[in-house]
């Protein structure tokens, strides 16, 4: 009988006897499903982040900050700076030959979460009307838009799910004014669906700032981002950086998921740790109950590479079974599960929860590592038995 043939054999009838061992296989299974669903699960928080905050914005639009801010929130612009950056001439026109660049401001504002007393941190930004046609995937989605001149506020789609008092027709009161919400409007899933919108001079007068935080200017071409930013930069009358705008808000999100992956990397090594010795000795007890079938075995002509490719092959079956069971129960749970977190301004960014076929395939190959490992030495003690001691039991 030839080696592949014996190996065939020896694996197929292991793996039909594991119901006879279910009791001792769930300890590897359910130990490894719980170690992938954690680490995938928290990973989608971090790859449901990112994708938020990595898809907000396009190439040819650019958002200029006061040089050295790490924000918008810590950026100011007079509006002197605002109007040279306006004149660039890289910068699109509108109809009416005015640049198509909004001035904008970024206050902190606090509104209440849903179900909950306690407030949390959200971004209100002041647009210019010019804002609007500057950003042609914004839709309103109930209401209308606000005003320029008065005190009404559109909020993000995700915002309104997130947050409490945010329905169309409600007054929020921030410090001191009353402010209406008019309208939801929807960019398609980004970053900005979190926030408030209101007129840039409204919010400028109502909350005493003279400047603006950044200005957004959409690009004649995607050709002349390099040019703007080495005039802007070099001009001694502004002190200013500049990054088109999907590079801006990608950056964004760098610190945190950082963050979430190394917590997530730390949780899933020590459970990994704890999972891989449930395997161990799971398979050291699978190994001490077929002595005497191994014995018989190698006894009728069977050789050590069989003996050890059947305790490996119920090792990896049990822990891709538990990689697959993990995963799925992520991607149940998970996929798709909305919550906020507190971003970089200090600001309250809502987004999904995003399991992704990468982390499904990373937590299959965390699963069979960790049968690996704890299928190895039980497989090599196996095959290393006496065949006299093996046949006594």
């Amino acid at each position: 009988m030839s080696t592949y043939t014996q190996v065939r054999e020896i694996v197929m009838m292991n793996l039909r006897s594991v119901p006879q061992r279910l009791g001792a296989s769930l300890v590897i299974v359910v130990g490894i499903a719980g170690v992938v669903g954690v680490m995938v699960a928290l990973l989608s928080m971090s790859a449901g982040l990112k994708k938020t905050l990595g898809g907000t914005g396009q190439d040819d639009r650019v958002v200029v900050t006061r040089g050295g801010s790490n924000g918008e929130l810590a950026s100011f612009l007079d509006r002197a700076s605002g109007t040279l950056v306006k004149q660039d001439p890289a910068i699109a026109r509108g109809a009416d030959g005015l640049p198509l660049a909004s001035g904008e401001i970024i206050i902190i504002t606090e509104v209440p979460r849903m179900g909950q007393k306690t407030g949390a941190n959200v971004t209100l930004r002041g647009v210019e009307p010019v804002g609007f046609t500057i950003r042609p995937e914004l839709r309103i989605v109930e209401g209308r838009k606000f005003r320029p001149g008065l005190r009404e506020i559109i909020v993000g789609e995700a915002a309104s799910n997130q947050f409490a008092g945010l329905d169309v027709g409600t007054p929020l009161r921030f410090r001191g004014s009353t402010w209406t919400v008019v309208g939801v409007f929807s960019t398609g899933g980004d970053a900005h669906e979190s926030e408030l919108w209101t007129d840039t001079e409204t919010a400028q007068s109502a909350f005493n700032r003279s400047g603006y935080s950044s200005i957004l200017a959409k690009l004649a071409s995607t050709d002349g981002f390099e040019p703007m930013k080495e005039r802007l930069t070099s001009n001694p009358q502004l002190n200013v950086d500049a990054k088109t705008e999907r590079d801006f808000f990608s950056g964004q999100s760098g610190t945190l998921t950082t963050v979430i992956g190394v917590l997530a990397g730390f949780v899933a090594l020590v459970m990994a740790i704890g999972a891989t010795f449930g395997a161990l000795n799971t398979m050291y007890s699978a190994v001490s109950a077929r002595t005497a079938e191994i014995g018989t075995l190698r006894a009728l002509g069977f050789g050590a590479l069989p003996v050890i490719a059947s305790v490996m092959a119920e090792a990896l079956a049990l822990a891709i079974s538990g990689g697959v069971l993990g995963a799925l129960f992520a991607y149940v749970l998970f996929n798709g599960y909305s919550v906020s977190t507190l971003g970089s301004g200090f600001t309250q960014v809502a987004f999904k929860f995003a399991v992704t076929p990468g982390l499904v395939l990373q937590g299959l190959a965390l699963s069979l590592f960790i049968g690996f490992v704890g299928g190895l030495l039980p497989a090599i003690r196996a095959a290393r038995m006496q065949v006299t001691s093996a046949l006594r039991g």
